[in-house]
Order: C-alpha cells, then sequence, then structure tokens
C-alpha cells in the first residue's frame, strides 16, 4: 500500500510538470530601420501586376 502512494505521488508530480511546458516560440527577426516597409512605387507595382498604366497605383490618382 505504501508503494502505490509512492507511486501515484510520483506519477501525478511529473504530469505536474508535462502540464506546465510550453512549446519555445521561434525567434522574432531583428528590425533594422534601413529596411523599414515603405510603399512600394507606382511603376514597380504596375510591373508586378501586369497593367499598362501605373495610374491606379499613384495615391493621388484615385477618383
Amino acid at each position: 500500500m505504501k508503494s502505490l502512494k509512492i507511486y501515484l505521488v510520483t506519477i501525478v508530480f511529473s504530469l505536474s510538470f508535462v502540464a506546465c511546458a510550453a512549446p519555445p516560440r521561434p525567434p522574432k527577426p531583428p528590425k533594422h530601420p534601413r529596411h523599414a516597409a515603405k510603399p512600394m512605387p507606382p511603376g514597380q507595382a504596375k510591373k508586378i501586376y501586369g497593367t499598362k498604366s501605373a495610374k491606379p497605383f499613384a495615391p493621388g490618382q484615385n477618383k
């Protein structure tokens, strides 16, 4: 009976450690001020989307 109690206490104790374990997070990429997100130039967007005019991508040309 005494060994059964020790066995159960050992199982409960080990399960308490397993339940609290969290998966490791992937590291965040470093932020560099030179590589800050900038808006894409209208001409580059035109090339990517394959349109003939860059006018729809220019911020001042919205109608």
